[in-house]
């Protein structure tokens, strides 16, 4: 019998706050979804009699295994979970939670993002992750320093405008 693999840090995963709450309220959800609007989907199936050829049913049933499998899959996220309370972030540096202000140097361009865990990562709405090769390389950093991040189209350096809190 294989024996399961043993946690290490490495595994553990890092969530601001906010992103504790917002996988909070999504783990509620789908949980009331799964035991309610599932469920009734699935004895209404029932009811149509022979299951073989119900298409309702078999949609209902890759419903529940789908919403299952996210389940389980946020589960394990919380049982491992390192919550970086922004309230606690030094503004001298960047680190997981800060919000950071870049110029862009080679197209003269503001950005802002703010660096969240992998698991909160957004990038359409400026949050990147602290594994991405920008938020990776931006860790440490402190205003004005100019950072050098290895991109698929080259090394692209930014300076470091402002760190402040979301």
């Amino acid at each position: 019998m294989a024996k399961k693999k043993e946690e290490t840090s490495s595994d553990k995963k890092i969530l601001t706050r906010a992103g504790l709450e917002k996988i909070q309220q999504e783990y509620k959800e789908l949980k009331d979804y799964l035991t309610v609007d599932i469920a009734q989907k699935l004895k209404e199936a029932r009811e149509q009699g022979d299951l073989s050829e119900n298409a309702e049913y078999d949609a209902a049933k890759d419903e529940q295994r789908d919403v299952q499998a996210r389940l389980d899959e946020i589960d394990r996220i919380l049982k491992n979970v390192e919550v970086i309370d922004e309230d606690d972030i030094d503004l001298k540096k960047i680190t997981v939670g800060s919000t950071v202000k870049l110029l862009d140097k080679e197209f003269d361009e503001e950005l802002e993002f703010t660096i969240v865990g992998a698991v909160e990562a957004n990038s359409s709405l400026g949050l990147i992750s602290n594994e991405s090769p920008l938020g990776h390389a931006l860790i440490g950093h402190k205003k004005n320093d100019n950072v050098k991040v290895d991109a698929p189209a080259g090394v692209i350096t930014y300076k470091v405008l402002e760190i402040s809190r979301k």
